[in-house]
């Protein structure tokens, strides 16, 4: 079968390798018919890293999927063979101490797809699963909207984080996919505005057409200045999705005193610099994500029901021989792209 291989930096190919086994116990077979490239992929095809994790080519990619079950192992009653299915690409143990206390996401032994030395990336024709990392899809879903529940998931967990109940007033800093996403999420909570921040005009029109109050260009104006205009005492929480470093102290300047920094975004760089007096005197709380956990339905279930512009989100797609072409357009901000889309099946 083939699957696609980082074999050096801004480099994919398509290599033959063996077909999987059988599925075992609990395991199912599937067969892979769509991928997304996340902005994650994108440091691996860029930089060869993030953080401290560092490909050795070839490295397998990919972990935004979705695709129909082959086949299934002993044990496995709720999924069967033909069944459009999302995919959860974080593999954890069950059995540690973080798994035990719900934490699955940050499971000591975790093994997620196309993460060096953990789990074979998704880009894929055909991949072994646990069973229960597999969601099946609403009837009225396609494969391709299938793929946004896996980045929708973690809008959600993002928003759970940020303690959000209606009423409040938020901002959202840099509107790529996962923003958008968050901007989503937030318009299904109630909050009474939402105020962004993006460089690049095609995503800042996508936010003000999700209802966004005041989308600004950072390029252009003081995004901060611009926002206490409207909000005066400040915004409740703010979500800093665009992974710039540089943002981090213009989203405290942001934030009304005792509100809350949920960080989204993954930076390039192993240190953050912000200021811990205006941190410590406002007494604001940082919150961290850490991809998801649990909201895989939640996601799957506000797409099925059309409270997710999936249309809007979902812009490009690729034959699986162009993924390496679907990579060069995300990285390169190219032709309005949002969320670049493989299709690695004909289904």
């Amino acid at each position: 079968m083939r699957a696609a291989y980082f074999v050096s930096p801004r480099k994919i190919a398509l290599l033959e390798e063996p077909e999987p086994a059988p599925p075992g116990p609990g395991e199912v077979l599937v067969r892979i018919d769509r991928l997304g490239v996340c902005g994650s992929d994108i440091h691996y095809y860029l930089e060869g890293r993030i953080g401290d994790q560092v490909l050795t080519f070839p490295a397998s990619l990919g972990h935004e999927c979705a695709g129909t079950i082959v086949s299934v192992g002993l044990g496995v009653e709720d999924l069967c063979p033909g069944q459009h299915v999302a995919i959860d690409p974080a593999i954890s143990c069950g059995q540690c101490d973080q798994c035990r206390r719900g934490r699955l996401h940050t499971c000591r032994r975790l093994r997620f797809l196309g993460a060096p030395g953990e789990a074979p990336g998704a880009a894929a024709e055909l991949r072994l699963l646990p069973a229960e990392n597999c969601y099946p899809v609403p009837a009225n879903l396609s494969l391709e909207e299938a793929v946004l529940a896996e980045p929708l998931s973690i809008a959600f967990h993002a928003v759970r984080l940020g303690s959000i109940i209606p009423g409040m007033r938020v901002g959202v800093i840099g509107c790529g996919p996962i923003g958008l996403c968050v901007i989503g999420v937030l318009q299904m909570s109630g909050v009474a505005a939402i105020y962004a921040s993006e460089l690049l005009s095609p995503r800042r029109q996508i936010a003000q057409t999700m209802g966004c109050r005041r989308v600004f260009d950072p390029a252009s104006e003081d995004v901060v200045q611009a926002i206490l205009a409207e909000e005066p005492t400040g915004l409740d929480v703010v979500f800093e999705c665009s992974g710039d470093p540089s943002v981090i102290d213009l989203a405290q300047l942001l934030l009304t005193p005792g509100g809350t920094l949920v960080i989204v975004g993954i930076t390039p760089h192993p240190t953050l610099t912000f200021n811990v007096h205006r941190m410590r005197r406002a007494e604001l709380t940082f919150r961290n994500v850490r991809r998801q956990v649990g909201c895989m339905p939640q996601a799957l279930s506000a797409l099925s029901n059309g409270l997710i512009p999936s249309r809007l989100l979902l812009t490009h797609r690729f034959p699986f021989e162009k993924i390496n072409e679907a990579f060069e357009l995300v990285a390169s901000y190219q032709d309005g792209v949002i969320k670049a889309i493989v299709n690695i099946s004909e289904a």
